[in-house]
């Protein structure tokens, strides 16, 4: 048995997803848009002219193979730097290896920068005139949006790539190449095999190191079938992705708004639920839905302010996994609401204007009086009563500073509550015209 003789190694056995590791290009799993035929990597690799580059893309779909790979293509020295490691002295040492492989064996050198949105932009900087000068071929590995996390000037002289999950028939067949060549002494039910893959969410190394947990503990046990059961009590895990204050965390969040605002209770639910299994924090998503329902629905129907500022009160009393309950009636509730960014979209334009605008007085009529001065000066001499007024209301009087047109931001939608409101506005507005006509008789 080979976990015996591994006792009597003098080195330590590599990890599977290392052992895995593709030698070349056509062993790559996944990411077919861009290494397929004519594809954009695929036809830089058969180039041989090697160029900077980012690679964007979640964990575990090949970024670090495919520099490797690149290295190997181009009979390039490889230099990997990891940023959360390496700091700007481990910079210029990789640079001076880099120098000295050029003058010492004629070899170019392909620098690696793993995670490189941890980099700092003097970090960042200290790269850009080696790039320039073509002493050393960049390639950067990130998990976050390059747009945000890399500098513009790096950014300039690299082409970006996006690689993706890998799919579920993608995962299988990296699953049965380790089974074939690393485990061919394992047989795993499909069950159990669809297990493996949902926990590893189009993460091939974690497909693999859930692989190599299974098989380790199977061996222990001296069995060699594996079923469903087998590998729900052999791995504890939280499969799903959600790297919070990552890029994963960000588009689930636009993903639930937006499934809000859409008017779509099932997708709602499900990106709630996406987030919550993920492990968000509860009341952060709260916090959202409040925004949700001033920003998406405001006075259509105003109920669901109150149903989401309960929802978080309740889920402060009960706690998880009771409180979740709410969050996800609250959900549902702004799902299905009438929608209206009326409020929102009148809120910023007033901003805007103001923020452009002159600092206007206040009218006098609308200003206070509470001393005999300040009523000798006229304030507030002409104001009107709205109670006094007929329906409540004080029909042709102006509230804007003198001068400031009528900018009409508020514009109420004909759903739910602001359908009422559009009403009401239109009769308040008729009898500011008939007021009018009124003022110019006299």
């Amino acid at each position: 048995m080979w976990w015996v003789t591994e006792l009597f190694r003098n080195t330590p056995r590599q990890p599977l997803a290392e052992q895995l590791r593709p030698s070349a290009l056509d062993e790559v799993i996944g990411q077919q848009h861009l290494l397929g035929p004519g594809k954009p990597l695929r036809v830089a690799f058969e180039s041989g002219k090697p160029h900077s580059m980012i690679l964007w893309g979640p964990p575990g779909v090949g970024k670090t193979t495919l520099a490797r790979l690149m290295a190997k293509g181009f009979d390039a020295a490889f230099i990997p730097l990891s940023a959360v490691l390496s700091g700007v002295k481990e910079i210029r040492e990789a640079i001076h290896q880099a120098e000295q492989t050029l003058q010492s064996y004629g070899r170019h050198t392909i620098l690696f920068v793993d995670e490189v949105h941890r980099f700092n932009k003097s970090q960042q900087d200290a790269f850009l005139p080696f790039v320039e000068q073509g002493l050393v071929t960049f390639i950067g590995a990130t998990t976050e949006n390059p747009s945000f996390e890399v500098n513009s000037a790096l950014l300039s002289r690299a082409q970006v790539y996006v690689l993706q999950s890998l799919s579920d028939s993608e995962l299988e067949a990296l699953l049965q190449r380790a089974l074939n060549q690393i485990e061919p002494h394992l047989q795993l039910d499909v069950a159990a095999q669809a297990t493996l893959i949902g926990y590893a969410d189009g993460d091939a190394r974690r497909l693999l190191n859930l692989l190599e947990q299974c098989a380790n503990a199977a061996h222990s046990r001296n069995i060699s079938q594996i079923d469903q059961d087998f590998v729900g009590e052999t791995l504890s895990v939280n499969a799903r992705r959600f790297d919070k204050g990552g890029d994963a965390f960000y588009e689930q969040i636009s993903a639930l708004h937006k499934s809000v605002r859409g008017s779509n209770p099932d997708a709602s639910l499900y990106w709630l639920t996406r987030m919550l299994d993920g492990g968000c924090d509860p009341l952060y998503v709260a916090r959202r839905l409040v925004r949700m329902a001033i920003e998406d629905i405001g006075l259509a129907d105003p109920r669901a302010w109150r149903v989401t500022l309960d929802a978080c009160d309740t889920f402060e009393r009960l706690g998880s996994p009771e409180g979740e309950l709410a969050l996800a009636q609250a959900v549902l509730y702004l799902a299905v609401a009438p929608k209206s960014n009326a409020g929102y979209m009148a809120y910023k334009a007033a901003r805007k204007f103001v923020s452009k605008d002159k600092s206007r007085p206040v009218p006098m009529h609308l200003r206070n009086a509470p001393t005999k001065l300040m009523q000798e000066m006229g304030m507030g001499a002409t104001y009107r009563y709205a109670h006094d007024e007929p329906h409540a209301y004080a029909a042709g009087e102006d509230y804007l500073p003198e001068g400031m047109p009528r900018p009409h931001w508020y514009q109420p939608t004909p759903r739910g509550l602001e359908a009422k409101i559009a009403e009401k506005m239109a009769f308040l507005r008729q009898l500011d015209a008939e007021a009018k006509k009124d003022q110019n008789r006299e």
